[in-house]
């Protein structure tokens, strides 16, 4: 006979094992990863490809003699795989090719759901790391990709998530900020719902993504005790995501982060000087973030970066926009990867050709966690 208890459900009698307690996870004890999309997509042109003419020399000079350095990286070839932003995005964290549609096939809308678990899944899910210390830091201008924090996978999804930090995150905040704050008339209060109901209908995972754990709203407040609410005095584009990902290594000391750096496909507007400009924004921002990690105890000595384009860019000089990446040709699927840090070789250049899939299987082994939907073989110069 079954040993039963009383259930909340109207006094109901239900046995005791549909209530038992979720598996204790061990504590991460590994090191640290920052995860640096070198986003908008860059190509190996204007970044590795002439020492002597590089916009990002921080990384080319400082960044690349500390470790394992990959210079002929690619994506697939294949014609069913996409070289953009929000695909190279999942590649990157999935270790999986796929051919990824919008979800309501709009063009360029990006709003994709993974099929198998990204790294933010599979190290929740084998160790006690709250959702504020595994995070994705993310551009402005692609909002859809607040959303590929977690998988539709039935056996990780979005309890294994990461948290976000963004500009859109912020304006979420302060809307709801404003309509608790009880100060609003009733024209005004009516208002700022109606602005807080567009911006959480572009959560198209609709599974409550935009809920904020305590730990993000007390981030949030600090940044407006400093930055205020105007938008006026914090930074933009990709200085922003430096900007939160400094304060959230200060502040919340996430255990996994990823960057999606985007300043480069500016390049969209028109001019070439949208694109290496940039690159040098982002170039700073390596600099920025590798002089906090040697700053900071929690990151000092224990912490790999993982630097890696999304896509690279097509080589086309007879386009009216120069540096395309949606035709898929041979130099946008050119890129690089650099890995450096604690435990890492240094000065190791790899002249072999290497895939963007085993990016993620190799941050899994760095970090001690199983990644068996990978598809992509670690990449073994990085483990001494």
């Amino acid at each position: 006979m079954l040993q039963c208890t009383a259930a909340s459900m109207g006094g109901l009698l239900l046995p005791n094992r549909l209530f038992a307690e979720e598996p204790v996870l061990p504590q991460y004890r590994g090191p640290n990863v920052i995860i640096v999309r070198f986003g908008g997509g860059v190509r190996r042109q204007e970044c590795i490809a002439n020492p002597q003419k590089t916009y990002c020399p921080y990384f080319l000079h400082k960044l690349v003699p500390q470790g394992v350095f990959f210079p002929r990286m690619e994506m697939s070839n294949s014609s069913d795989i996409e070289t953009s932003h929000g695909q190279g995005t999942l590649f990157i964290l999935t270790g999986k090719y796929d051919k990824f549609e919008d979800i309501e096939n709009k063009p360029f809308s990006g709003r994709f759901e993974a099929e198998v678990p990204t790294l933010f899944e599979y190290l929740r899910s084998s160790f006690n790391i709250p959702v504020h210390q595994s995070l994705m830091i993310n551009h402005e201008d692609r909002r859809q990709e607040e959303f590929y924090s977690f998988s539709n996978h039935k056996n990780f999804g979005f309890n294994y998530r990461s948290d976000v930090l963004s500009l859109y995150r912020y304006k979420v905040f302060l809307l709801r900020q404003q309509i608790n704050s009880g100060k609003l008339d009733e024209k005004q209060l009516l208002m700022k719902k109606q602005q807080l109901a567009k911006l959480e209908g572009l959560d198209y995972r609709d599974v409550g993504g935009l809920q904020h754990s305590k730990k993000i709203d007390t981030f949030w407040r600090q940044w407006q005790n400093h930055y205020g609410a105007s938008g006026f005095v914090n930074p933009r584009g990709d200085r922003l995501l430096t900007e939160l990902s400094v304060w959230a290594m200060e502040k919340l000391q996430p255990k996994i982060m990823m960057i999606n750096y985007n300043d480069p496909d500016y390049v969209h507007w028109g001019l070439p000087h949208h694109y290496t400009e940039g690159i040098k924004v982002i170039d700073m921002g390596m600099r920025r973030l590798h002089e906090t990690a040697q700053r900071l105890p929690a990151y000092r000595d224990n912490t790999v970066f993982v630097i890696v384009p999304d896509c690279g860019r097509d080589d086309n000089r007879f386009m009216d926009v120069p540096y395309q990446h949606h035709f898929n040709t041979k130099s946008a699927r050119e890129i690089f990867a650099l890995v450096y840090g604690k435990g890492v070789p240094k000065g190791k250049v790899v002249d072999k050709t290497v895939d963007q899939i085993s990016v993620a299987a190799t941050i899994g082994g760095l970090m001690g966690i199983k990644t068996p939907h990978t598809e992509g073989d670690a990449l073994e110069e990085v483990f001494a």
